[in-house]
């Protein structure tokens, strides 16, 4: 069942998205080579807390973490630590924060100081198929349309669609219906509605799409070792469009 928001939680969820679109902002400020992915989480739970809020990953399904750090083959799902980031990596934060009972939830593939021009375009395409799903969100429109979309703009490019984590329906609980293919046939599938609020979240390899998971049961990573990306954003259907909740105001 598709979850449908009323005006009041949507402004709980508003505020939960802001406060994760400024613990990004903090994280890209922080971010350059000799810092550890340990260090970001730190300051990314710190500032969630002051917010009035707690990480929404913390705890969830046992995660030990409040962000996922994931750098270069690391899809989703790194444990953060003592590893230094290094000139020309590149490291997926994502970050949920929980207000008044409602999540925000973001991801983003930030550069570690100079990187490769392959890189800078990974980043790119990953980045710009999100917005060309996102420029499709509202009211009526089916929901594989936008999959279809992300899955078009990312394989025009020469990247893979990663096939095995999807988007989700957010609210109450982080992970809501629908899931959210990032490939798929256009015209299919739930059609939405105002009040509706989904994570849409394009992940992309720079080889072939094929992943696997760590001994950690966690850490997700490209088989053949290529740079991967991740872009996420929440937003909800509004009556005319859309409304990205986790996108910092001017």
């Amino acid at each position: 069942m598709i979850i449908c928001k009323s005006e009041t939680e949507l402004g709980f969820m508003r505020e939960a998205g802001r406060i994760v679109a400024e613990t990004h902002r903090l994280m890209a400020e922080s971010i350059e080579p000799g810092i550890t992915t340990g260090e970001l989480d730190q300051l990314a739970d710190k500032y969630i807390r002051s917010q009035g809020a707690v990480p929404s990953f913390k705890g969830y399904n046992g995660f030990p973490y409040s962000i996922c750090a994931s750098v270069n083959e690391e899809l989703v799902h790194g444990f953060p630590g003592k590893r230094k980031l290094n000139e020309g990596d590149i490291i997926t934060l994502d970050i949920g924060a929980e207000y008044r009972g409602f999540h925000g939830d973001s991801a983003w593939t930030y550069p570690v100081g100079e990187i490769s021009e392959e890189a800078k375009k990974l980043l790119e395409i990953t980045e710009g198929s999100l917005y060309a799903g996102l420029e499709l969100v509202k009211p009526d429109v089916r929901l594989f349309t936008i999959s279809h979309a992300i899955q078009q703009f990312i394989e025009a490019a020469g990247f893979s669609v990663v096939r095995e984590y999807v988007g989700h329906g957010i609210g109450a609980s982080l992970h809501e219906e629908p899931q959210i293919p990032n490939y798929g046939l256009p015209d299919r599938g739930p059609r939405l509605k105002p009040g509706m609020v989904l994570a849409i979240e394009p992940m992309v390899n720079m080889g072939k799409r094929y992943v696997k998971t760590l001994e950690d049961n966690w850490t997700v990573v490209t088989v053949d070792g290529s740079l991967c990306a991740h872009f996420e954003h929440t937003v909800a259907v509004t009556p005319d469009g859309m409304e990205i909740f986790t996108k910092l105001n001017a």
